[in-house]
């Protein structure tokens, strides 16, 4: 087993060549980031009033496909706001996955909204459409009065439901959304991670009604912090905007405020940031594609198995991740791979297994827990001279 993990970092520090420690995703600042921010401090315009923060928006429109972009200070605030212009309200239920970054479900909390837990597919790592459709089934009615879904076991409304794109490789979204859709159930896309995925031809977080990205420090570009809620509906995009900037009536000097709002959009310091960086996403999504072409072919002469983009599928492949045959050989090599300078991690805590929503309805969660605890993320950074 040491030898085998040994020749796999070795490979690793071939794709890294003289970087030690390896990370697991650093961030990489090669173009205009200095001159812009140079720039925005010299307009004085740091905070949310700015000209990147609108510039940074039409980029990321333009980039994805979708017809809107309100910027806000991270990805979870984002999914928060999106919740809420869904409709959810307080006590009512949202479905997504319990493989997740914990994010996924604090916003559903900050919205005042309960997680409910469905399984993934093995291939995708992402909501299983088949698993959602099987669970509703069982769990769920219709309201004769008011077209709502309902729990059966709960009595509570089932208000959305949120699947999230993986590691970057995109779930079957056509296929949920067809399921959400015979329930009545809003469909919101967590694409924190995948920015410049696509499924069938369409970027990842246009398909549901509302879809939210991430540039945390450690995503495929960054803007230091800092989320993305994108959409096709306007009158959304405009109330997320205003929401999110306090409620304020727009006057030349009074302070009015029309409903409860946010301080939540993005500076013009983090947008300079990330104006500079979607200049250069092209070429970063490419050197991924091919660290992790290098990885695949690596490890198909292996009996590891490498997460793969799905069927009809172009992904980011924003963290490559590999899967081994039991979690006693995962954990060799996760304290082997750390204590000689090459960063790896595992998946996430499955969220149902966080004291914190341990008492949140699964379906059993059979994929995910066959997956969980075999999974490893390799360095998978931008590399650059």
């Amino acid at each position: 087993m040491l030898e085998a993990h040994t020749k796999i970092i070795d490979f690793i520090r071939s794709l890294y060549p003289g970087i030690h420690p390896v990370p697991l995703h650093a961030p990489v600042f090669l173009g205009n980031e200095k001159k812009y921010l140079e720039d925005c401090i010299n307009t004085t315009f740091v905070s949310y009033v700015g000209k990147y923060v609108t510039q940074f928006e039409e980029q990321i429109a333009t980039f994805t496909g979708a017809r809107y972009a309100v910027a806000m200070m991270n990805g979870t605030t984002a999914l928060q706001i999106a919740l809420q212009l869904a409709g959810v309200e307080r006590g009512n239920e949202v479905i997504t996955q319990a493989l997740s970054f914990v994010a996924t479900a604090n916003a559903i909390s900050h919205a005042g909204g309960i997680p409910v837990f469905i399984d993934v597919d093995t291939d995708t790592l992402g909501m299983s459409p088949e698993k959602l459709r099987v669970w509703l089934e069982l769990n769920s009615k219709i309201d004769e009065k008011t077209g709502q879904c309902i729990n059966k076991t709960s009595g509570n409304t089932i208000s959305a439901i949120i699947p999230m794109h993986t590691f970057g490789h995109p779930c079957r979204i056509v296929e949920i959304i067809e399921v959400a859709d015979e329930y009545g159930i809003q469909v919101i896309e967590d694409a924190a991670e995948s920015l410049g995925s696509y499924y069938r031809g369409k970027h990842t977080g246009t398909f549901g009604l509302l879809g939210i990205l991430s540039f945390n420090g450690n995503k495929t570009i960054t803007a230091g912090g800092g989320g993305m809620l994108i959409t096709d509906n306007e009158q959304l995009a405009s109330h997320a905007k205003h929401i999110t900037t306090t409620a304020k009536v727009p006057h030349p000097w009074e302070f009015v405020h029309d409903e409860i709002g946010y301080n939540y959009r993005m500076t013009n310091v983090n947008a300079a940031i990330g104006v500079a960086q979607m200049e250069k996403i092209d070429s970063y999504l490419e050197i991924k594609r091919e660290i992790a072409g290098q990885y695949l072919k690596y490890f198909n002469e292996t009996d590891i198995e490498f997460v793969h983009e799905p069927k009809d599928s172009k992904s980011n492949y924003w963290l490559s991740a590999i899967v081994f045959s039991n979690q006693a050989e995962r954990d060799a090599f996760l304290k082997y791979s750390n204590e000689t300078g090459v960063m790896t991690r595992p998946a996430w805590t499955l969220l149902s297994d966080l004291g914190i929503y341990k008492h949140s309805q699964t379906d059993g969660l059979k994929n995910s827990r066959a997956v969980v605890s075999r999974i490893v993320n390799l360095p998978s950074g931008v590399r650059h001279d």
